[in-house]
């Protein structure tokens, strides 16, 4: 049933159809659509008939023609995606919206495995090297779970006092070393460029775990594909959508490769929330009004807020400050709290933010007492993340095709609930 439900995500994204127009494309019931896309689970999930799933590859197959994109479909996507020829994720700036959506689809096909109801062992034998010279938690474990999902082992180092770089070893001499040892390799570096540093001195997979101020791509991605599906599940598209960016949005590199990637699609209003001294950078804000969306920038929170479809809410990156930098302007009234949102957002705006936030009372950052609305999405955003790194690890070693033919069974039970307050795991059927 799993294989239906993403036939059917997979089609209305590629088609960028909401499920009225999508039904509609089909001559089906949007009540029969909506049965089809049903956890197999459920008391009211239904098989779609066989008829309407050669449909859907004709519709699939004809828009391909028709775009003249059946050639460049058929190149590898790590090919299409490559930095400087190789296989290595550095920037959200490798991605055109077609290979966006591709990687969307092969994230669809990691969902069972995600959710512990398959497993598959096609990277087994081989290491990943995960190497952290700055602090993480979710970014570093999550890649790491994602490659062990995969079959794969991993090798970890966290921060420079544990690694040769204390010792006045180069960045090139590291990457080089680490590559003779493992076949992929994740980096996270407080300083901007120094990942593409080691990518140059290496030809295995490298991903960009975030490079200071600069980009965090893996993060902007799983982003967006929660974005897709949490919209899917209203019936909504993201072109068009109103999306709002709170906080510090000079440091905030989630932000920066966020908004180029949602500046692929089309018709966006953005309003970038921030005080003057923490506001997007210059570049970046007339990037996405050269590709035509609307931009508002302000100080005020409740202005912001009003009539966004996504709230993205960052944490201030004090550990980026310049020397003599201070804050100001950001209050503890600064602070998505659910008073605010219940006066100034939609039923059916998504609350996010790339974590962690910070909970302390009166923090200037994301609330806990959202914790039991719906409309937060935070939890289900980093589910999303096992996903997507497995996406791009299949993707990067050139096994993408081989999974869904790969997959058993678990051999072990998982819960419905992963946290006592959760909606069942998927979050969004």
């Amino acid at each position: 049933m799993s294989q239906q439900q993403d036939l059917l995500r997979d089609a209305m994204r590629r088609l960028n159809l909401t499920r009225d127009a999508f039904s509609e494309r089909l001559g089906v019931r949007r009540r029969a659509l909506d049965t089809w896309l049903l956890p197999s689970d459920s008391s009211e999930s239904r098989a779609m008939p066989e008829m309407v799933g050669k449909f859907v590859a004709e519709i699939l197959q004809r828009e391909a023609l028709d775009a003249g994109s059946v050639g460049t479909g058929q190149r590898p996507l790590a090919q299409r995606i490559a930095a400087e020829g190789k296989p290595q994720l550095l920037s959200v700036a490798q991605f055109d919206r077609g290979s966006l959506e591709d990687l969307f689809h092969v994230a669809d096909v990691m969902q069972p495995i995600a959710r512990r109801q398959k497993v598959t062992r096609i990277l087994e034998g081989a290491v990943l090297g995960s190497l952290f010279f700055e602090a993480s938690t979710r970014t570093r474990v999550s890649f790491g779970a994602a490659f062990c999902r995969l079959g794969g082992t991993v090798c970890d180092t966290t921060g420079f006092t544990f690694s040769s770089m204390a010792k006045g070893e180069s960045i090139y001499d590291t990457s080089r070393v680490m590559s003779g040892y493992v076949d992929a390799l994740v980096v996270r570096h407080p300083e901007q460029g120094s990942v593409a540093e080691f990518a140059r001195a290496t030809n295995i997979p490298v991903i960009n775990a975030g490079d200071g101020p600069g980009e965090h791509p893996s993060q902007a991605i799983l982003d967006l594909y929660t974005i897709q599906r949490e919209f899917s599940r209203m019936g909504k598209l993201v072109d068009g959508t109103h999306v709002a960016m709170v906080g510090d949005l000079k440091y905030g590199r989630t932000v920066h490769s966020l908004i180029r990637l949602l500046s692929l699609y089309r018709g966006l209003k953005f309003t970038l929330v921030a005080p003057p001294s923490l506001e997007m950078p210059a570049y970046l804000v007339e990037l996405v009004a050269r590709n035509g969306h609307v931009i508002e920038q302000t100080s005020s929170l409740a202005q912001g807020l009003r009539g966004a479809d996504v709230v993205y809410a960052t944490r201030v990156q004090k550990e980026r400050f310049a020397n003599g930098e201070t804050l100001e302007g950001y209050t503890p009234e600064f602070q998505v709290c659910k008073a605010l949102v219940d006066a100034a957002c939609k039923p059916d705006t998504i609350l996010m933010h790339p974590l962690p936030r910070d909970g302390r009372p009166g923090a200037n950052d994301l609330s806990v007492d959202l914790n039991h609305d719906p409309r937060l999405a935070i939890f289900r955003q980093t589910d999303n993340g096992i996903p997507v790194r497995m996406a791009l690890f299949a993707v990067l070693m050139g096994v993408e095709q081989q999974v869904a033919r790969s997959m058993r069974d678990a051999g072990w039970r998982s819960p419905a609930h992963i946290g006592p307050d959760d909606a069942d795991f998927d979050g969004l059927d």
